[in-house]
């Protein structure tokens, strides 16, 4: 029998899932590498899916610089601020992907639906990213696991659901948490805590691997609204 969840904690990729922007992240890290280390970037690392650490820890010792602590804010701090100065740049590049803002709308007029992220960006860098396209609207950024926190994607998912339960004084068990992505790393993610994972063929891997990483449901993308929201807030009992 398929019920409705009195409550849910939906957790947003971004990149790929909610946006597209069309490579202007590689952009930023260029200039992020450049203002912080002094050096030009060369060899990009594969960005889908992986969080900030994990991606300016890689690029750093590819570029034969030490990933310190201290080195690895100053490249974030240099992020932060190219993004920050993209606004224009990320309406004429970037786009809303189909659905998202309608799908983020809906679920924010469920009693019981809180919505966040969990995302490989900076928390700034994932409002600078939404923003533009009015995508930021529903989304509680307070309590989304960002990719600050770890360069291991899963670890992100249990910060979130703990700043949710603190927030709201209530608990969310795995089976009320939504994780959904575009790769096989958000999947893994929400199947390492026992969370639904719900994957939008939307980025770079297809619907059958996507499936084949584990996801409850694959969407070829969110512009059907009734598929997101089943996929979304349906509970098996």
């Amino acid at each position: 029998m398929t019920t409705t969840s009195e409550h849910r904690l939906v957790l947003w990729d971004i990149d790929q899932t909610l946006v597209e922007m069309s490579g202007l992240g590689a952009a930023w890290y260029a200039t992020a590498m450049l203002a912080a280390t002094g050096v030009t970037m060369g060899p990009m690392p594969v960005f889908g899916g992986r969080t900030e650490r994990a991606i300016t820890i890689e690029l750093l010792i590819t570029h034969d610089v030490e990933p310190t602590e201290e080195t690895i804010r100053r490249v974030w701090a240099e992020l932060v601020l190219a993004a920050e100065q993209a606004g224009a740049t990320i309406l004429e590049r970037g786009r809303a992907l189909p659905g998202a803002a309608a799908a983020l709308s809906s679920l924010a007029g469920e009693s019981g639906v809180v919505q966040s992220l969990v995302t490989g960006n900076l928390p700034e860098v994932s409002r600078h990213k939404l923003t533009p396209f009015d995508l930021h609207t529903h989304i509680d950024f307070e309590i989304g696991g960002y990719g600050s926190l770890s360069a291991y994607r899963p670890e992100l998912v249990p910060r979130a659901v703990e700043l949710a339960t603190a927030k709201h004084s209530r608990e969310f068990p795995p089976e009320s948490v939504v994780v959904i992505g575009d790769t096989p790393h958000d999947v893994e993610a929400a199947l390492q805590h026992d969370a639904v994972a719900v994957a939008v063929a939307t980025g770079q891997f297809s619907a059958d691997e996507l499936r084949d990483a584990g996801a409850r449901t694959v969407l070829a993308d969110l512009s059907d609204l009734d598929a997101v929201r089943t996929a979304i807030l349906r509970t098996h009992a």
